[in-house]
């Protein structure tokens, strides 16, 4: 491979192989057609191949077989797969309840809430990863949620489709317990990312300061902007980017004010975490 690729082009360039089965120079020609997007890049070059070699009518047929089998009551509600059913579906992809798998299912079918499943998006999801058949679709969840760590764009997706996920039915907003909880997922060994930079346990001073000032539910701005943060913070732990007059939620801003206050009353990184 030539050296002119960064490492992270690299890894890319080994993440289409591996989906596509398909060599070096078409891995190159797609990525950067697509901005060395690889989900873009991935599903553009199997449009162009004929999907899962069958034709797209075969695709959406036996997606739809696959589908039926799992509806709780076909009568009722023929379109959606819901608690019962999708116990059953996420046991034969082999995901636990709770990995982190289960969030990549969620944002690949564009699920509405956890344990349910809308035909509408099981089919538009499985097509747009061409793929058709249980053993494939257990390999591409298990491929996805091995490259969270390594695909920015994914990962991002999949924390944005936890909050539908996390969510109570009927409920605008999570309940604090719960969005610790699917922090503490998504930021873990489990997913590969980690919320921690050398001198900044962020993940523990975020549930920390949340026990200490935060009582409220979170709702959707509140969790995006955290991924913001998180992202912002990976990048520079000083915080010397941060802006007070910002677009940021006053939990955030409060926050920062908490971290440098520990910070400046010199607390070491040990005791702020067990404080």
């Amino acid at each position: 491979m030539p050296a002119s690729y960064t490492s992270q082009q690299r890894t890319k360039i080994q993440q289409f192989s591996s989906f596509t089965a398909s060599g070096e120079r078409n891995a190159v020609k797609f990525l950067k057609a697509h901005d060395w997007n690889v989900e873009q890049a991935v599903h553009s070059f199997l449009s162009l191949q004929g999907g899962s070699g069958g034709s797209s009518t075969a695709s959406t047929t036996a997606l739809n077989k696959i589908f039926d089998k799992y509806r709780d009551n076909p009568i009722e509600s023929p379109d959606t797969i819901g608690v019962e059913g999708s116990m059953r579906y996420l046991a034969d992809l082999k995901v636990q309840l709770d990995d982190v798998a289960v969030l990549v299912v969620g944002e690949a079918l564009q699920s509405p809430t956890m344990g349910e499943f809308t035909r509408q998006g099981f089919v538009d999801g499985w097509k747009a990863l061409s793929t058709d058949s249980i053993s494939k679709q257990a390999q591409v969840i298990a491929k996805l949620a091995e490259s969270l760590a390594s695909n920015p764009p994914l990962f991002r997706r999949v924390y944005r489709r936890t909050f539908d996920l996390a969510r109570n039915a009927g409920q605008k907003a999570v309940a604090l317990d719960a969005a610790i909880e699917y922090w503490r997922l998504l930021f873990s060994e489990r997913s590969g990312v980690r919320w921690a930079t050398p001198n900044s346990p962020w993940l523990e001073w975020w549930v920390i300061f949340l026990g200490e000032r935060w009582k409220k539910s979170v709702n959707r701005d509140m969790w995006n902007m955290t991924y913001e943060f998180f992202a912002r913070s990976m990048q520079d732990e000083s915080l010397a980017w941060w802006d007070d007059q910002g677009a940021w939620p006053s939990v955030i801003d409060d926050f920062v004010l908490w971290v440098r206050e520990k910070r400046e009353g010199g607390d070491s990184p040990a005791k702020m975490e067990v404080e």
